[in-house]
């Protein structure tokens, strides 16, 4: 696999794209679907896993995932599967976007077809983590669950920003970060998803992967704030104020936990917070909104029918803020709504209350 040995060494003056190249999609939710969709667009071939046999029939029937991404297409490249040792056989690139609490899992039985018994190129196999959250028992970053079980950071990828699954899958023009520890890893994810012949998805490069990875994860948690803001029936200072505070309280961790600040004023922080907590199309916003006009988390999400990563995503925020000596009051405030069932006005009227302080 020539995706990382040849890739640049030196940032590339131009988006040139790869050779197509053979990849698996791990996870065919909305967000892996509209992957799969935009890879295959881009001539590579595409095998997107779900361990769900009868979704995986339906996708081949069908030729479109109408539970989570009605409307769009499949491409002829895109193939359907539940084996996983189907979808991994000669894959050159495997995109992790199962939801954050099925990462660990998914890896574990993906490193026994990546590993050298199995693929003799198994340390080039490049190595993309889709998912924005947090592991709620350990509070790793999906890409250190990654590095633990699959391969090394040096060929893993945290793929990042304001990428709402429908849109990219509708081919309007997105942006992301693709970053890593190593550089020419990062460089062949942007070249993986340039298309000179459709240029709908423009992908940036860095190596702060924690704080690519933070800015994905805390967006989630605020973006819920977002919604609750909105279902209470407040205005657009309301919501301002809070996805701005809350934007420095993730900046006030991810620096703690070694980010650099600058990163959360980017695509995968201020960028993917205006997309998360601005929009219907947002689940984590869907759950906020809903739960603003007063009903019950547990309601909520088995309406959702989908995993909104912020739910969990907040208590593990909040123990790594208290580990780390970290204030973050906002996301202590959702906390207490989402897990310890306290009223949003009166949460909302104890942060107003909060002692008067300068900005920070």
């Amino acid at each position: 696999m020539a995706l990382i040995t040849e890739a640049y060494t030196e940032e590339p003056k131009t988006a040139a794209a790869n050779a197509p190249e053979q990849v698996a999609v791990l996870g065919a939710g909305s967000w892996g679907t509209a992957l799969a969709v935009l890879l295959a667009h881009n001539r590579h071939s595409v095998r997107l896993w779900a361990r769900d046999a009868l979704l995986i029939d339906r996708l081949t029937a069908e030729r479109e995932n109408k539970q989570y991404l009605p409307d769009i297409s499949l491409p002829e490249d895109v193939l359907p599967t539940s084996s996983l040792q189907d979808a991994l056989t000669n894959a050159s690139v495997v995109v992790f976007a199962v939801p954050c609490g099925a990462v660990r899992a998914v890896a574990r039985q993906a490193a026994v077809f990546l590993s050298a018994d199995a693929n003799a190129n198994s340390s080039e196999v490049l190595l993309i983590s889709a998912a924005k959250g947090l592991e709620e028992r350990t509070g790793l970053r999906m890409s250190q669950v990654l590095a633990e079980i699959v391969g090394s950071p040096e060929r893993i990828v945290a793929l990042s920003g304001p990428n709402l699954a429908v849109e990219i899958a509708q081919g309007m023009p997105s942006a992301s970060v693709a970053a890593s520890v190593n550089i020419a890893a990062a460089y062949a994810v942007q070249r993986l998803f340039s298309c000179q012949a459709s240029p709908t998805f423009r992908v940036y490069t860095g190596q702060d992967v924690i704080g690519v990875e933070l800015g994905g994860a805390i967006k989630n948690a605020i973006a819920i704030g977002a919604g609750v803001s909105d279902g209470l029936g407040y205005g657009d200072n309301s919501k301002a104020a809070l996805m701005t505070r809350g934007l420095t309280e993730a900046m006030r961790l991810g620096t703690t936990l070694g980010a650099d600040s600058a990163t959360f004023l980017g695509l995968s922080g201020i960028g993917d917070l205006i997309a998360t907590g601005a929009s219907r199309l947002s689940r984590n916003y869907r759950v906020g909104f809903a739960l603003g006009q007063g009903r019950t988390l547990g309601d909520i999400l088995l309406e959702l029918g989908q995993v909104a990563e912020g739910v969990p995503t907040t208590h593990v925020l909040c123990e790594l803020a208290e580990r780390a000596g970290v204030e973050m009051p906002l996301c202590f405030a959702l906390r207490a709504l989402l897990h310890e069932n306290h009223p949003a006005p009166e949460l909302i009227r104890a942060l107003m209350l909060r002692p008067p302080k300068q900005e920070d």
